[in-house]
């Protein structure tokens, strides 16, 4: 008997992580929304996705938007069918020391990095409950975990994003649902690239200098590639026994 169509929403799609995951689940045969702010890249990597044979749609959404989101959501669910699998990929990441860490960057990262997830999973959970089958999984980050200096907004809302995952995992275990957290330490991605460019105009350190000094916090020494990232979610797709994880990529060998 064929396994049922799932479907996936991805989060901060578009490109980067987002957009890798969003073509794993597509090669393990999810059909995918693919969603974020900017409309021309969730199109493109909606196209890439169906160039691999599945359902794929473009979904302009602002994650910390409560209307976007249900609107979004109701799309994925006209167009592809119910969510089985969602990604909660979005999310910012911007540095200042703490004195220097207005409470609006304090907030913003709060809004993308924590409501975010919660209005999407909010959207969602409903129906994965009554089916009795769905996958949460949240793009958490090693700063979920441990501290960092100068990203103290974003340290924060990475542990409440992992803190979120664990709650919620305890109170839908035993209901066919998992929740779950990729938690990767710096990844080769926009957000690495545009923190390089801050580092060296603020303190003469060239880019590249600036890029191997993020590798090398990185435990094993080099940054991660969004593709290993998207194979962890790949394979949470398939396993109902990882529920409230957090599930750390940090460049070392894996044992």
């Amino acid at each position: 008997m064929a396994s049922p169509k799932r479907v996936a929403l991805i989060t901060g799609g578009g490109r980067g992580i987002g957009r890798e995951i969003a073509l794993a689940l597509a090669r393990e045969g999810c059909a995918v929304a693919v969603a974020a702010r900017s409309r021309e890249a969730v199109e493109a990597a909606a196209a890439a996705a169906r160039r691999l044979g599945v359902e794929a749609r473009p979904v302009a959404l602002d994650v910390t938007d409560p209307v976007a989101v249900t609107r979004a959501v109701a799309e994925t669910v006209e167009t592809l069918g119910p969510v089985d699998v969602l990604v909660n990929n979005a999310g910012i990441a911007e540095s200042a020391p703490l004195l220097k860490t207005e409470p609006e960057l304090w907030e913003r990262h709060f809004r993308v990095n924590v409501t975010g997830p919660y209005l999407m999973t909010r959207a969602v959970l409903a129906g994965m409950l009554e089916r009795r089958w769905g996958r949460v999984i949240n793009v958490a980050s090693l700063a979920g975990l441990y501290g960092a200096p100068y990203v103290t907004a974003y340290t924060a809302s990475k542990h409440a994003l992992v803190g979120f995952t664990r709650a919620l995992a305890l109170e839908v275990a035993g209901k066919g649902v998992t929740v779950n957290a990729i938690c990767p330490g710096y990844v080769a991605t926009d957000l690495v690239w545009n923190a390089a460019r801050t580092i060296e105009a603020r303190t003469g350190k060239s880019f590249d200098e600036a890029v191997a000094a993020m590798a090398r916090i990185n435990p094993g020494g080099r940054l991660i590639e969004p593709a290993e990232v998207a194979a962890v979610a790949a394979k949470l797709l398939w396993d109902d026994g990882t529920n409230g994880e957090t599930l750390i990529l940090d460049g070392t060998p894996a044992a």
